[in-house]
């Protein structure tokens, strides 16, 4: 009877664990997002399964969504994880209010009294489930680490350079930097940052990204004068983000870029200020247009086709939406 209430608990801590990463993802998905999707990486040309970076063994099963998860949600720039212990023996250590994640391991055993009774009674064996968890932490989270247990194997590809777009980026004199694993503008200080090309799954996708951050960086006081002043979470967050995919979408199909993640695949994220409110879109695609039109008119052709083309987007947005 005991052994038989171990393996229920088992099993619902399993259904428990399933549940919950389960239900994370459905919320993922019901909020327009792909949770295991995200333009840029850390230097692989795909999405890599997580490792512990002591064994450079992969971790499986349910364990590498619950990792896929934690590295987006803390944006960790490798899928590399150590335990507390093995950080300690590489010489390294966990920072002091770091969070680590539970992973799990699933296996079955022979009890010495099972096998002992199975040799009188000439019975197989009855094998008990159990189940184990350890913290790991990403080595992001670990300083001190050596080098080549911080970092992955796979080196940087070659640049896929699309020199129009280059040039337009180049012609703004925006503060465009290049580097860390996110992405992102800062109003305050007026500069650009982007995680390098070699970086993204899909090169292509550096300049959905860059595009949509200068979205962002027309929106400036000296600029087009839009309020940034939205926090994450935010409805007018949501509409400002809004703006800048549009005015990305824009410049690539000005420039003829086609993202292999496409801008449609997003617009879930925006749903709701959509529902609230009928006509957001109509002035995100008006917003959008005058800023992509901004950019664009740093180019000595001025084609100015978004502005041409704003009553039309909703319809398009809409479409690629549903």
């Amino acid at each position: 009877m005991v052994k038989k209430g171990k393996q229920r608990s088992v099993g619902d801590e399993r259904r428990n664990l399933y549940a919950e990463v389960t239900d994370r993802i459905i919320a993922e998905l019901e909020a327009g997002r792909l949770p295991w999707v995200q333009p840029w990486g850390n230097g692989n040309s795909e999405l890599e399964l997580p490792k512990n970076a002591a064994t450079r063994r992969a971790y499986a099963g349910i364990n590498i969504l619950v990792l896929w998860g934690a590295v987006i949600e803390g944006g960790y720039p490798s899928q590399l994880w150590l335990t507390f212990r093995q950080a300690l023996t590489l010489g390294g250590s966990v920072r002091k209010g770091e969070r680590g994640t539970t992973v799990f391991y699933a296996d079955r055993f022979i009890p010495k009294e099972a096998t002992e009774r199975a040799l009188e009674t000439g019975e197989e064996p009855g094998a008990v489930a159990f189940l184990k968890r350890f913290t790991v932490f990403n080595v992001a989270q670990i300083d001190g680490l050596p080098e080549d247990a911080a970092t992955s194997s796979a080196p940087l590809p070659e640049r896929e350079i699309i020199f129009e777009a280059e040039a337009l980026i180049a012609a703004t004199e925006a503060d465009f930097r290049i580097g860390g694993d996110r992405a992102f503008y800062a109003p305050s200080a007026d500069f650009i940052q982007v995680p390098p090309q070699p970086a993204f799954f899909e090169q292509i996708n550096y300049y959905r990204t860059a595009f949509h951050e200068l979205g962002h960086w027309t929106g400036h006081s000296s600029r087009l004068n839009r309020d940034l002043a939205g926090t994450r979470g935010s409805d007018l967050y949501a509409r400002e983000e809004l703006v800048a995919e549009l005015s990305s979408a824009f410049l690539c199909a000005s420039l003829r870029i086609v993202p292999i993640v496409r801008h449609a695949d997003y617009l879930g994220s925006w749903l709701q200020v959509l529902r609230e409110d009928n006509r957001a879109i109509f002035r995100a695609a008006s917003q959008a247009s005058k800023a992509a039109d901004f950019i664009l008119n740093f180019r000595g052709n001025r084609p100015g086709i978004c502005t041409a083309q704003a009553p039309s987007q909703p319809a398009w947005v809409a479409g690629g939406a549903s």
